[in-house]
């Protein structure tokens, strides 16, 4: 057992969707949850996300749900603006409201007894014997400090506003905020762990995958259709294609030719625009778009944020290799795109933060489930050059081709379910077991 203070305490440090998922998951195993996050919201990149249950991420919501994990996915269910619409590769999909997902995660954190601590940063780890013995930070000009049995590491990977100017087009004013809040601060790197870099070529990282333009500053025809349908393919012009930098995204589940020869616009409250970045001269010589303005990045117009520079070398129940008592989630994790991925992630992690105190064997998914599947799949292809060039995901590219040759893709809920009672794992992260 960990030698801090209170050892039936868990820490989690960044409170995008995977930080949620861990700090609900781990409370509801019986920990005591303190969620940090640096900025003032929670939901990180989530907060002008707004994608669900596209291809396999239908199927890993529905593990998660069978799991007694689920309380993220059908809360954002509950929030969707639009459900099973379906855009180029991409059928019954859902699309939350990004305007109000926060205010109903953070309301459902703390009935559940997690404790938020926002505007607080993590500047340093205090270590005995190997293993994490208190975090230490700021709140405001107080100093603050942190010890638990356990600590999951859900920082993300993308910032402080220097990575983005070595690796990609320089601070756009993302919803991160990093110039507001101060950037990212890794657990992990903190523990002295040597972090893993994504690469493709001479590109270091990747760029985040969309922009968010204003609603308002649309024509009405495409603010009409949009509203009522969720989705809008907007064809474009020969000579602006060359504007659509498919591949430098991180999301590389939209790098097919349809996302190169038309503009796709999706309703998460916000018209979400899926491209890196699109010069906001060029924007405004299509039709509706001739008052365009961009609402996340504030210079999308110039590029996006770079992602996934500095992820965990961990093992399959989410722990990281050379720190004792530290677990990871989200892109910490891996490459792993998007907000369902966070989430398993995050729930498996909270899950297996509290079981280490306790003294039990950590909980590693089965590969029986696209859960266990994707998460060992993905530890497995960062150890060669090749899988640190790639991004996976449930929802396209390689890794969902590898659930549909699995057979593990599906849409029946009963399916699910008898696969998650096989491997007798029903209803585990309810607690109490």
């Amino acid at each position: 057992m960990h030698p801090g203070k209170d050892p039936m305490k868990v820490i989690v440090v960044g409170a995008g969707w995977a930080g949620c998922a861990a700090a609900l998951s781990a409370v509801k195993q019986g920990a005591a949850v303190t969620l940090i996050e640096r900025t003032d919201m929670l939901l990180g990149t989530g907060l002008v996300g707004g994608i669900m249950r596209n291809n396999g991420r239908f199927t890993a919501a529905e593990e998660m749900i069978a799991l007694g994990g689920g309380d993220l996915f059908e809360l954002a269910d509950a929030n969707s603006l639009h459900r099973d619409i379906e855009f180029p590769g991409h059928p019954h999909a859902s699309l939350y409201n990004v305007a109000t997902m926060e205010p109903l995660v953070r309301a459902h954190l703390e009935s559940k007894g997690v404790a938020i601590r926002i505007a607080t940063r993590v500047n340093d780890v205090e270590m005995k014997d190997g293993s994490i013995l208190a975090i230490h930070g700021k709140e405001g000009d107080e100093t603050v400090s942190f010890t638990a049995g356990a600590y999951v590491d859900a920082t993300g990977t993308a910032g402080p506003p220097g990575q983005c100017a070595k690796h990609g087009n320089g601070c756009v004013l993302c919803v991160l905020r990093c110039p507001a809040f101060g950037g990212r601060v890794s657990v992990t790197a903190l523990c002295g762990v040597h972090e893993i870099a994504g690469r493709k070529g001479s590109q270091v990282g990747a760029m985040s995958g969309s922009c968010k333009l204003l609603k308002e500053s649309l024509s009405r025809d495409l603010v009409s259709e949009l509203n009522r349908k969720g989705v809008v393919v907007v064809p474009l012009p020969l000579s602006l294609q060359k504007e659509v930098q498919t591949s430098i995204k991180a999301c590389q589940q939209y790098a097919i030719p349809e996302f190169q020869t038309n503009l796709v616009l999706l309703d998460t409250g916000h018209a979400k625009l899926m491209v890196p970045f699109f010069p906001l001269a060029a924007l405004r010589r299509i039709g509706g778009f001739e008052n365009a303005r961009y609402e996340d990045p504030y210079a999308g117009g110039l590029g996006n944020s770079i992602r996934y520079v500095g992820m965990a070398p961990r093992d399959d129940g989410l722990k990281v290799r050379g720190v004792g008592n530290l677990f990871c989630a989200g892109e910490k994790a891996g490459l792993l795109v998007g907000h369902t991925e966070a989430i398993v992630t995050g729930t498996l992690a909270g899950c297996n933060a509290v079981r280490h105190i306790r003294g039990q064997e950590p909980l590693v998914l089965p590969r029986s489930l696209a859960a266990g599947d994707a998460i060992g799949f993905v530890r497995e292809s960062m150890a060669t050059e090749e899988g640190l060039a790639g991004k996976f995901t449930f929802s396209g590219s390689v890794y969902f081709e590898r659930m549909k040759g699995l057979g593990l893709y599906t849409l029946d809920r009963r399916t699910v379910r008898e696969r998650v009672e096989k491997a007798g794992l029903w209803d585990l992260f309810k607690g109490g077991r």
